[in-house]
């Protein structure tokens, strides 16, 4: 009897000194946040772990630059590979909306979204975000600053788009709210090690109800992918969603960017034009046609038509 109740004393001072050192770290850690940071503090990561898996933001870690920060490479101390992305943000007020934003897109599991890990606030209006590393970098990349030796082949890039639509699905459709993404652009396209295609940077991604309209009307995005209706009204929906996605399809089956250098006419343009005079069969990358044996010119046709179909300039249409 006096043994199980000397055991009992110690198991109870053990847990009684392990939760007052779990309070004094919470409370230590809620000191450094503002009001607004506790609603979301169970995603929150210290800038401690952040900057010892970034090896203090070192430059050889950079991945890639954005409008609005640098992306990072990290191994977090569990080993695990992420993305750290460093944003600005000129207010508390402009950062709490936009982590809402995020807090609640980092709900979103579906394997054609890249995941959000988690986020970190070191000081007033700087936010960073932790995402799943992608191991080969942005569909851009690949399309356009690679050798000859790592072209995507046409069976990839159909590949790829399928997995975008099927991100893009799930966001419209799929889960409990209805998700505009608002910038789906060949940079904002993931590939991860086995080269499946994950949609990425919710930035300016908005959520509402299903059934009810988006209740924004300012316009944001990526010239060269934004739908006319949307430029005119700044309002965002599914179709203009759709339309970016068409554009997606025809920068990816033609290896040309949305906009180019001054003389030449955007992508969209330069493909009715090319439709109008029966030559649209000349749209394609051409080294889809030299290095890969699985180019499918039928196939290849059907999917640069489904684009300007996502991207036909009358929204009714």
């Amino acid at each position: 009897m006096t043994v199980s109740l000397l055991f009992l004393v110690v198991v109870s001072v053990v847990v009684s000194l392990f939760l007052i050192k779990r309070s004094r770290i919470i409370k230590r850690e809620r000191e450094d946040m503002e009001d607004w940071e506790l609603e979301y503090w169970p995603h929150r990561i210290t800038y401690q772990e952040i900057d010892a898996a970034t090896k203090g933001f070192a430059d050889e870690n950079v991945i890639g630059i954005g409008g609005n920060g640098r992306v990072y490479k990290g191994v977090l101390a569990a080993g695990s590979e992420v993305a750290v992305k460093r944003i600005s943000h000129e207010s508390s007020e402009g950062a709490r909306q936009f982590l809402a934003e995020i807090s609640s897109l980092g709900r979103l599991k579906q394997r054609n979204l890249v995941s959000l890990r988690g986020w970190c606030k070191k000081e007033r209006g700087s936010l960073i975000l932790v995402y799943d590393y992608m191991e080969h970098g942005s569909l851009d990349k690949r399309l356009f600053e690679c050798d000859e030796r790592n072209i995507l082949s046409f069976e990839d890039r159909v590949r790829i788009l399928k997995d975008v639509a099927s991100g893009v699905l799930y966001l419209h459709e799929g889960w409990e709210a209805k998700v505009l993404h608002r910038d789906i652009k060949a940079s904002n396209v993931l590939l991860d090690m086995d080269m499946s295609a994950r949609l990425g940077d919710f930035g300016l991604a908005r959520m509402h109800d299903h059934g009810q309209g988006a209740n924004t009307t300012r316009v944001v995005g990526t010239v060269g992918y934004l739908a006319p209706e949307f430029v005119r009204t700044g309002r965002a929906s599914t179709q203009t969603d759709v339309f970016g996605y068409g554009v997606l399809v025809l920068e990816v089956m033609c290896g040309r960017r949305p906009i180019e250098e001054e003389g030449k006419p955007p992508l969209v343009d330069w493909l009715w034009e090319l439709m109008r005079r029966g030559e649209l069969i000349n749209a394609f990358d051409s080294r889809l046609k030299t290095n890969n044996q699985d180019f499918n010119e039928e196939e290849a046709l059907r999917v640069l038509q489904l684009g300007m179909i996502c991207a036909n300039l009358r929204p009714e249409s």
